[in-house]
């Protein structure tokens, strides 16, 4: 674990709850905990720091090396990170991992004809697609600012192995802070949904697996890498029995609430035909709105809708590129943070959104806001929130991540903004934001350097996109 690292001379911006920036700033890193940080050099009396126990007077800063991690004396090492702007960790709170290997597929497809399409691709997965799958997805991830990402695996094909186990390997092979859920489906198209028989399970079955899943992966332990949900797939494909009997099972076991909710308006259609409701009716009659719970997509929401969830502390997962990708249309964001929802952002699976990077979405959920509300619907800024503190509420970690702060974990960002296409841009938080895709210069995760000038230190990214590649042709007719 790295000791003692200090971030010198960049923009810090700590998202603490003053909204403090720093122009010229530091951030010290003890352990897995962030240590300090404020304006100007690292002070001397940092233990570990510059002229504290166990440092040098003075270390080093400037001279426009950053990134580069060099040794300031015994007990810390140092960062020269001028030209650079420290966030918080970006938290991706929805993806489909799996989905890596059929990115491309149905590209002109509403969200029903796009799962028609690729419904009886999945049910071909196995753990070893998976495996490969995830570690692409999760390695490009990391390489665009996430250090927290969620997964909402649903499709367990019959002898497809341990696809869930494959995800989690993948998590820590990469290194990044993990809280997958436990998917499920039991409303196939002979019952009326809208998936296949052979990705359905009965639901003993999945109330058994996902029990099984929580005992195995979850640790509830402050500082925590993985942290297990349960997340039937959406109203679509489960019925109202399991969704009941899914809340009751995570609150018995203290794990948090994951679905899909009003995406498209075929949705809306078919929860007003089969349940004569709205989506967020339904949900809310089943026990399913409430502060363990963050929906995915929300995306046709009405103001009562608006309203319940503010006032049930419901979360939202807003999938800005991905709504697009499909047409599914535009989330209501503006409203939902004034009414004082928890917003937070999600790349969605990488088969409804080929790029997959958390920076992306928080370019284009202020594109996507401002289009449909105007030029203050979202500020550079409010959407840099809904990437760190606010995916940090949804998840439940808002106490540990999301922020820079003295206590917090060390899930840091360093994006680099001083090339060509930055350079000079008045406020380095609008060139992140609204720029060209910014270098990232380090990405710092439970105090662990996972990517570092823009290369991944954890896993070799030549393997892992051939391993994905291979997953991917084994799914392709042909």
């Amino acid at each position: 674990m790295t000791d003692n690292l200090i971030l010198n001379g960049c923009h810090v911006l700590t998202m603490d709850a003053q909204r403090s920036e720093y122009p010229a700033g530091h951030v010290v890193v003890s352990g897995n905990r962030i240590a300090a940080a404020g304006p100007g050099l690292a002070p001397a009396d940092i233990p570990g720091g510059p002229g504290g126990p166990g440092g040098e007077a003075g270390g080093e800063a400037g001279g426009g090396s950053g990134g580069v991690l060099r040794s300031g004396g015994s007990g810390f090492r140092l960062v020269d990170a001028s030209g650079c702007l420290a966030t918080p960790g970006f938290v991706n709170t929805h993806h489909h991992l799996y989905q890596w290997a059929t990115r491309g597929c149905a590209a002109d497809s509403t969200l029903f004809d796009w799962l028609t399409e690729l419904y009886p691709v999945w049910a071909r997965i196995d753990e070893q697609i998976v495996a490969d799958s995830a570690t692409a997805a999760l390695a490009w991830l990391a390489r665009t600012g996430c250090t927290t990402t969620t997964d909402h695996h649903y499709v367990f094909p019959r002898g497809g192995g341990d696809v869930l186990g494959a995800t989690v390997q993948a998590a820590r092979s990469v290194g990044l802070r993990f809280h997958p859920t436990r998917g499920s489906m039991d409303l196939g198209a002979s019952a009326g949904g809208l998936p296949p028989e052979e990705v359905v399970e009965d639901i003993d079955s999945i109330l058994a697996a996902t029990s099984a899943a929580i005992d195995r992966f979850h640790d509830p332990s402050p500082g925590s890498m993985l942290r297990m949900g349960v997340a039937p797939c959406s109203p679509f494909s489960v019925t109202g029995e399991l969704m009941a009997a899914a809340a009751g099972l995570a609150r018995d076991r203290g794990v948090r609430l994951h679905t899909h909710l009003a995406e498209t308006i075929d949705e809306a259609a078919f929860c007003a035909e089969r349940f004569g409701c709205t989506p967020a009716e339904y949900l809310d009659s089943l026990g399913w709105l409430g502060g363990d719970v963050w929906l995915a997509h929300a995306v046709h929401l009405d103001d009562k809708a608006i309203a319940r969830m503010a006032a049930t502390g419901t979360g939202v997962a807003h999938c800005p590129s991905s709504n697009a990708r499909l047409g599914a249309g535009i989330c209501r964001v503006a409203d939902l943070l004034a009414a004082g929802v928890p917003v937070g952002l999600g790349v969605d699976g990488a088969a409804s959104n080929e790029e997959t990077s958390l920076a992306g979405e928080v370019r284009q959920a202020v594109r996507m806001a401002r289009a449909a509300g105007g030029p203050q619907a979202l500020s550079v800024r409010q959407s840099l929130e809904l990437a760190t503190l606010g995916g940090a509420r949804c998840v439940g970690r808002e106490d540990e991540i999301g922020s820079l702060e003295p206590g917090k974990l060390a899930d840091i960002a360093l994006w680099r903004m001083d090339t060509l296409p930055h350079a000079n841009i008045a406020d380095p938080v609008a060139a992140l934001v609204l720029g060209a895709p910014a270098p990232l210069e380090l990405l710092i995760v439970n105090g662990e350097v996972v990517v570092q000038r823009d290369q991944l230190a954890t896993v070799d990214e030549h393997a892992v996109s051939a391993a994905a590649g291979r997953a991917a042709g084994a799914l392709r007719p042909g």
